[in-house]
């Protein structure tokens, strides 16, 4: 059975994190998009501390999709580097899985 896999991205806007999500579930690369919004986030980015509002996006896919949804996050992201992770996921539901393999990929 194929693993089941959360991709973690943040978004400078809801509105780009919605657009985004969207395309990422009609091309059925995730079964679905949650889009958090509401998170602050503290970095560094180019030899300084940053600070911004951001949305957090997990996306529900399957493991050999992890790559291509990573691929269309950057594609459609406007930040130079984006938050990009693959969360291996210990347990799921076997019928919540089910759905995930039935409403991603071909």
């Amino acid at each position: 059975m194929e693993r089941a896999v959360l991709v973690y991205t943040t978004w400078p806007s809801i509105v780009e994190a919605e657009a985004a999500g969207r395309k990422i579930v009609e091309k059925r690369l995730g079964s679905c998009v949650n889009i958090l919004p509401g998170m602050i986030s503290h970095y560094w980015w180019e030899g300084k501390i940053d600070r911004a509002e951001e949305a957090v996006m997990l996306v529900k896919t399957r493991a050999s999709l992890a790559g291509r949804v990573m691929a269309a996050v950057k594609e459609l992201h406007s930040y130079t580097t984006p938050a990009l992770m693959v969360l291996p996921l210990e347990n799921v539901d076997p019928d919540y899985h089910a759905w995930i393999v039935k409403e991603t990929g071909s």
